[in-house]
Parts: C-alpha cells; sequence; structure tokens
C-alpha cells in the first residue's frame, strides 16, 4: 500500500487541527467556526509546517458546500419568512444594497475592476447563519420577535446569496472582467442562428434554466424525494435511510449542475428544501448531521487554507476597512432600517449585533470571484481576515448592544410584551394582578435571564414521540412542567398548546437554570442522545442533588453510562417493548385483563395499588 496518501493526510489533519483549535475557540467562549479557520492557516502553503493538498482541499470543500447548503434548505422555513416579510425582506433587500455599495466603494480605491468589487461587497453583506443562529440560541431569542426578524432577514440574505451564485457566472462569461465559461445553451442560439444574445440574454437563459430546474424539483421532486424516503423508513434499515438521504443531497446538486447548468449549492439548498417539506424531514436532518458537519468543518478548513497572514502586515489599512464595513457599515445600516420601521430600539441592536460578522456564503462567493478571474487574491484574504476578526469581536458586539439596551430602552413599558411570555401571562393573572411590584420588577428583566418561576415541578427534556406521550400523561394529572426543546416547529406547537417552553440545550446548566433546576423535583430526558443525556443529567445532578432524574437508553451500556452520570431511573425502549409483549401474550395465555391503549389506565393520574408483599 502507497504511503504517499495526500487524500488521508488532508482530511485527518484538517479534522485533527480542526479539534484542537475548534476546543481552543470554544474554551475562549467564541464559535468554534474561528478554530476550523485558523486550523486551515495553519495547514495553509502561507505557514510553516505541515500543508495539505492544495488540489484536494477545494474538492473537499465542495462537499462541504453542497452539505452546508442542503441543511440550510432543510432549515428554510418559509413560514417564518412570510411572518416577518413586512421588515425583514425590504430589509435584507437595503441593507445587501449599501454594504455592497461601501464593498464597491473599497474595491475601486484599490483599483480593482467593477465586478470584482461588486462580488467583494456582496461578500461582505451576508452573514453567517452559523454564528448567528448560535448566537441567538445562547441568549434565548429565537422564538421573540427579534430573534425571528433576525432569522427572516437571514434566510432574504441566503436567498439573494443562492440567486447572486447563479448570476455571477453568467454574468462574467461576457462581462470581459474574467474569465467565466460561456453560457452553453446562449452559445448554442449564437452558433444556430447568429444571435449575439449580450448581458441580459445570457442571464435570461441562465434564469429560465433556474426557472425550469425549479418548477422540475416543485412538481416532480416535490412528490418523488418524499416518496423515496417514506420507503426507505419502510424498510426499517436507518443505514440504508441514511445513506438515502446524503444520495438525495449529493445527486439532486450533481444532476442539477450537469442537466441544467446550476451550481451545486443550489441544487443541493433546494433538496433540502424540497425535503424539509416531508414529515421525515427532522430525522433526515439528524441523519445527515455528523457528515454534514465533518465536512462543513473541512470547507471551513480549506478556507483557512488559502488565506495569507502576511496580509495583516502588507495591509493593515484595507483589513481595518473592511472589518469596519462588516461590524459598523452593515450593522448601522440595519440598526436605522428597522428603526425606520418604527421597531423598538432593543430590536434594532439584536438585528445590527447579529449581522455584524460574515461567514460561510461569504467564503462561497470569494471562492467563485477569484476562480471566474474576477476578483484578486487580495480581495478574498480581505474577506477571509475579515471573516475570522468579525466573527471573534461578534460576541463583544453583543455584549455591548445588551449593554446600551439595558441603559436606553431596557425599561420602556412598550417592551413588555416581549419580555414576559404570553403564556406565562395567561397563566398567572391572578399574581399579576395581586403583586404589581412584582409585575413592575419583571419588566426589567432581560427575556434571556428569565427563569420559569414553577416549584416542585418536572423537567421534560425533549418533546419527540417518547418526551410527548410523558408531556400529556403529565398534563393530564395535573403535574406542573417545563419543556426543554431545541426543535423550532416543536416549540411553536408547545407554545400554541400554553406549554411552559425553554429554548436551548439542556446539557447546558445555564438552560437548566432557566427551567428553575433548583426548585424541580423531577427531570426526564427523553432524548435519544445518548451523549446530550449524560451531560444532562450530571450538570442537573451538580445544581440540584436530590432531585429525581428519569432517563432512557437502547443499551445495557447506556443504561450503566447514565447512571454513572446521576439518573436514577433508566427506561430501556427494547426492553419494555419485550415486556409490553409478554403481558400481551399473558392475557391470552392466563385470562389476565387486555386493554386496548385508548382504555390503559392512567399510571400518572390514578392512585396506584399498593405493591403486593415480597413472599
Amino acid at each position: 500500500m502507497p504511503h504517499d496518501t495526500p487524500l488521508i493526510s488532508t482530511i485527518v489533519m484538517g479534522l485533527v487541527l480542526a479539534f484542537i483549535f475548534g476546543a481552543i475557540a470554544n474554551r475562549f467562549k467564541l464559535p468554534p467556526l474561528v478554530g476550523y479557520l485558523i486550523a486551515g492557516v495553519l495547514a495553509g502553503p502561507h505557514t510553516p509546517g505541515f500543508v495539505a493538498d492544495q488540489s484536494l482541499a477545494p474538492e473537499l470543500a465542495e462537499i462541504g458546500v453542497i452539505l452546508l447548503m442542503f441543511g440550510v434548505g432543510l432549515h428554510f422555513s418559509l413560514k417564518d419568512l412570510l411572518s416577518v416579510r413586512g421588515i425583514a425582506v425590504p430589509g435584507a433587500i437595503v441593507q445587501i444594497g449599501f454594504a455592497t455599495l461601501l464593498g464597491w466603494g473599497l474595491g475601486s480605491l484599490m483599483g480593482w475592476p467593477l465586478g470584482g468589487s461588486l462580488v467583494f461587497g456582496l461578500a461582505l453583506s451576508v452573514a453567517s447563519t452559523v454564528v448567528l443562529l448560535k448566537a441567538l440560541q445562547e441568549r434565548r431569542l429565537v422564538e421573540t420577535e427579534r430573534g425571528k426578524i433576525a432569522v427572516g432577514w437571514l434566510i432574504v440574505e441566503d436567498l439573494a446569496m443562492v440567486l447572486a451564485l447563479v448570476l455571477i457566472p453568467a454574468a462574467a462569461s461576457i462581462s470581459g472582467d474574467g474569465h467565466g465559461a460561456v453560457e452553453p445553451l446562449s452559445a448554442a442560439v449564437n452558433r444556430l442562428f447568429g444571435l449575439d444574445m449580450g448581458l441580459s440574454g445570457i442571464i435570461g437563459m441562465t434564469l429560465l434554466k433556474v426557472a425550469a430546474f425549479v418548477g422540475l424539483m416543485l412538481v416532480v421532486g416535490r412528490r418523488i424525494i418524499p416518496w423515496i424516503l417514506h420507503r426507505i423508513a419502510h424498510t426499517g434499515s436507518r443505514e440504508l435511510f441514511r445513506l438515502g438521504v446524503l444520495a438525495i443531497a449529493l445527486g439532486v446538486a450533481f444532476g442539477a449542475a450537469k442537466l441544467f447548468g446550476v451550481s451545486l449549492a443550489l441544487g443541493a439548498f433546494f433538496a433540502g428544501m424540497i425535503l424539509a417539506e416531508s414529515e421525515l424531514s427532522h430525522r433526515a436532518a439528524q441523519e445527515s448531521l455528523p457528515l454534514r458537519d465533518a465536512f462543513a468543518v473541512l470547507f471551513f478548513v480549506s478556507v483557512g487554507m488559502l488565506f495569507d497572514p502576511n496580509i495583516l502586515i502588507d495591509n493593515p489599512l484595507p483589513l481595518l476597512a473592511t472589518v469596519f464595513i462588516i461590524v459598523i457599515g452593515k450593522s448601522a445600516a440595519a440598526f436605522f432600517i428597522v428603526l425606520a420601521f418604527r421597531k423598538p430600539m432593543s430590536t434594532a441592536l439584536v438585528i445590527s449585533a447579529s449581522l455584524a460578522q460574515i461567514g460561510e456564503f461569504s467564503f462561497i462567493l470569494a471562492a467563485l470571484g477569484v476562480e471566474l478571474g474576477l476578483l484578486p487574491s487580495e480581495g478574498r484574504d480581505l474577506i477571509l481576515g475579515g471573516a475570522i476578526i468579525s466573527i471573534i469581536l461578534n460576541p463583544l458586539v453583543f455584549f455591548g448592544c445588551d449593554w446600551l439596551r439595558k441603559r436606553l430602552d431596557g425599561k420602556r413599558p412598550s417592551e413588555v410584551p416581549e419580555v414576559v411570555e404570553p403564556t406565562a401571562q395567561a397563566e398567572q393573572p391572578a399574581a399579576t394582578e395581586a403583586q404589581p411590584a412584582a409585575a413592575e420588577q419583571t419588566v426589567t428583566v432581560d427575556e434571556e435571564e428569565r427563569t420559569v418561576t414553577l416549584t416542585g415541578h418536572a423537567i421534560l427534556i425533549g418533546y419527540g414521540r417518547v418526551g410527548s406521550i410523558v408531556g400529556e400523561n403529565l398534563k393530564s394529572s395535573g403535574t406542573p412542567f417545563v419543556v426543554i426543546e431545541d426543535a423550532e416547529k416543536r416549540i411553536a406547537e408547545l407554545k400554541q398548546a400554553g406549554i411552559e417552553t425553554i429554548y436551548g440545550n439542556a446539557a447546558s446548566a445555564k438552560t437548566l437554570g432557566y427551567a428553575n433546576i433548583v426548585e424541580a423535583r423531577s427531570l426526564v430526558i427523553a432524548i435519544p442522545n445518548t451523549f446530550e443525556a449524560c451531560s444532562a443529567a450530571e450538570q442537573a445532578r451538580a445544581i440540584n442533588p436530590s432531585i429525581l432524574i428519569v432517563a432512557r437508553a437502547h443499551s445495557d451500556a447506556e443504561i450503566d453510562v447514565l447512571k454513572q452520570y446521576g439518573a436514577d431511573t433508566v427506561i430501556m425502549g427494547e426492553r419494555e417493548i419485550a415486556l409490553g409483549m409478554v403481558d400481551r401474550l399473558a392475557q391470552v395465555h392466563h385470562d389476565r385483563p387486555h386493554y386496548e391503549d385508548a382504555e390503559r389506565p392512567d399510571i400518572m393520574s390514578e392512585p396506584s395499588e399498593p405493591a403486593p408483599a415480597k413472599e
């Protein structure tokens, strides 16, 4: 076997370095994305030590882009966008235009061609989905009006960038600024009929092919893709289901590029968006997540490999100007746009802080611009440097906006509806009237710092197939409980049902603190992920040593591990299924009473019979 294995060494060293520096970044409360980019810088040709294969890294990054865009499509919510379309659509368009204008101005000052300057401006105008969602989740803002506007704003930015990925190659093919490939359909028309399509014709042909692809996906894809997944799910093979999800993501992206000439990213985005309509979308997202994460990491590492750190010394002023456009320029534009729509200052500050960084789409645009000969490599370095610095500064920007909001807008009465959740208000009207002082105090508390007021309650982690059954039982028995969930669709359903809900990761002590874990009597861990379940059990036991912790497992080994981390009772699904089957057989063979599911006694709401004494 040959020892010269550039593919293996590139993947191995990329992932190892990404893990090391991602962990270091996480330790300093920074997004791991920063660590991945730094790992790429160290594996690149501009720094001493190991140098990854420069020809393989872009191909691995392309797979990362496909899976990244597939994930964006899976989480694309037209409903969320429509709920805030009045501000998110015009606001994002104006902000993109303003940031692009600033980037174009900087590019022109540096003597770049028009196409390169516009690509540079577009790359600076779009924020990172990963960084923004992480920041909103940490502050429990995703389900608030502020969070929904920020997410809707980001969706519009993503859609605009998807359109840009389609149009830029078409424009570059005849603009004279670059050396983009000639659009094949326009070239065929020119050969057959001698017609010069021009820029508008080429863009029109490109949009026509995109429309044909989108139409095919909406008419045929939305029927075939969910049908295929349902058929695979019925086989009961998790391995085949996972493979099917990845085959759909990669296959649609590749087919879209070969048959319709659209970008791989656009094909993957539409595959994810069509799949999101299926009932199996949540499972598809879970099954594809490990591979999506792995290749997304390689994508960020490969982007870091392209960065030349010498730009920090050679061109510090252009780099500072780039960071200024990202952190100050487009954020200020977003701030004033939100205020122009008569939204509270707190909303304007959150939106502006959320957009004060750039990420994955910026890297994709930079790579495309360099590949087409539009953007000089110096522009790519400025984009990468601006991304790294802005992502590092983003927590500080949020901190500054939080401080400013508390000083200027924290006590305004107009903020009350967003601070106090409607469900909490509906459940405790008497307390609000009887204790005006307490109500007044609630106004000054930031929503992200609010702890539920329940005591002696149960905390339910996860509201899937298992958690929903437990939750319905708790509700019917009158047991007070709060749900910790991270799936947005489920959270919306829970809030509609008037159930106290906390958005976040239960493995975080901060999230458990919001659920008032100190005053809780029990904790039910209904999620199937053993790693997160162990973390949640360990955190809960450390905070409240006397709490009852009930968890689920799939094997004896998981039972042992969960008990080591603090669980009192662990239920193994397979064992309970077997016991249920044995019970049903006993009803036939030993004349025991038989209950249908709907008639089965409610063990939570009815007093149980005293257990017989052991003989």
